[in-house]
């Protein structure tokens, strides 16, 4: 039986969480100047102008991180009511005409120029939080779909909704499937999901239907060479890119693609110039640096004294291990495009500075984890 309240003595944190963290964030760095220096150069006059501002949000992450690491994940219990309000009043205000940002064809921002935030991605983790605290207080009521299951799916698919209508599937996806991890983590039945699961699959198949460009991008990855200048041009210029990088690759600097063939290569395509410029073997250091990432958060999640803590570190690196699964998968051309950044590595303000938070948390956690 875990505790239900914290020990009073703290271990060092888990310092291999922290060094594979930092690790792939100076990847990321020099990657997103790689990456984007011709575009940015091109378009902002400033080959560094997109990698100031991802300097810019690393800095304030880790600063963020080792602040998070040191305040007790048993505070996050007490606020997750109020994140997870203030969230959906973002997600609610961010499709107010005027008031949210339009980029990428969704409403997905708030903010003014070129400094804003993305609500989406917040709520990605008051949910994590607020759904680790409502299962660790109704665990015995978890096996029972009306009294335990439905309620937590009822508010995620509200959350899910409202992300929908920006559009923005990538996002609302990673969210559902890290939640639907937590859930089954902490004992709902497999019975009640086999039968959620083929509703589920309908659903998804009518968001797809519902819009032309999803299908558009499920036919380009079932042949992305029937429409190579339209809805086929990202993953085949991905290829074009991962192909030529062989065993070693071109060379840190000497990518091809980055020179206007692959759009806006900093983001979601960022591992396509990795895989290019520095070859199979780069890639596989990074998947393998995340896989450490991975195994430190399992062993992390199953040290922890408290069932929250346990959900609340099997939600933060659900989220991790989806994002990097269907980002890696999409630009190998195993998925279809889905506009879901790399963790760490991918350009983005909001994405990066709240993976860092979460990192923090999960480091606090393991601070009390009992291994």
């Amino acid at each position: 039986m875990r505790c239900s309240t914290l020990p009073k003595s703290k271990t060092t944190p888990d310092f291999i969480i922290i060094i594979t963290t930092l690790t792939l964030l100076a990847i990321g760095m020099i990657m997103v100047y790689s990456a984007s220096a011709v575009w940015a150069t091109y378009k902002f006059d400033d080959a560094f102008f997109f990698a100031k501002r991802q300097l810019f949000f690393a800095g304030l992450g880790v600063v963020a991180m080792f602040i998070i690491m040191n305040v007790d994940y048993w505070t996050w219990r007490k606020h997750a009511k109020l994140l997870v309000v203030i969230c959906f009043i973002l997600l609610v205000v961010v499709l107010i005409p005027g008031v949210g940002l339009v980029r990428g064809g969704a409403q997905s921002w708030l903010g003014v120029g070129a400094f804003s935030i993305q609500p989406s991605e917040f709520m990605k983790f008051a949910m994590i939080a607020f759904l680790a605290k409502y299962l660790s207080e109704n665990q015995k009521k978890i096996t029972k779909f009306k009294q335990g299951l439905l309620p937590s799916l009822s508010l995620v698919l509200l959350a899910f909704g409202l992300i929908m209508l920006q559009p923005d599937l990538g996002t609302g996806a990673v969210m559902v499937g890290t939640c639907v991890v937590m859930i089954y983590v902490s004992g709902a039945k497999l019975s009640h999901f086999v039968g959620l699961g083929m509703i589920g699959l309908a659903g998804f198949a009518a968001l797809i239907i519902s819009a032309p460009y999803r299908i558009k991008r499920i036919t380009s990855f079932l042949d992305p060479w029937s429409d190579p200048l339209g809805s086929g041009f990202q993953i085949i210029q991905s290829l074009y890119a991962i192909g030529p990088g062989g065993l070693m690759g071109l060379g840190l600097g000497e990518s091809r693609q980055k020179f206007f063939y692959l759009p806006e290569p900093q983001t979601d395509f960022i591992f396509a110039i990795l895989s290019e410029e520095l070859g199979f073997i780069g890639g596989t250091f990074v998947i393998l640096l995340f896989s450490i990432l991975l195994w430190r958060g399992i062993r992390v999640a199953l040290g922890a004294p408290d069932l929250f803590g346990s959900l609340f570190a099997v939600g933060i690196i659900g989220v991790i291990a989806i994002q990097v699964m269907i980002n890696i998968g999409v630009v190998i051309g195993l998925m279809p495009v889905t506009g879901i950044t790399l963790p760490f590595l991918s350009y983005g303000g909001s994405s990066l500075t709240l993976m860092l938070v979460a990192v923090g948390v999960l480091l606090n956690i393991s601070r009390y984890a009992r291994y």
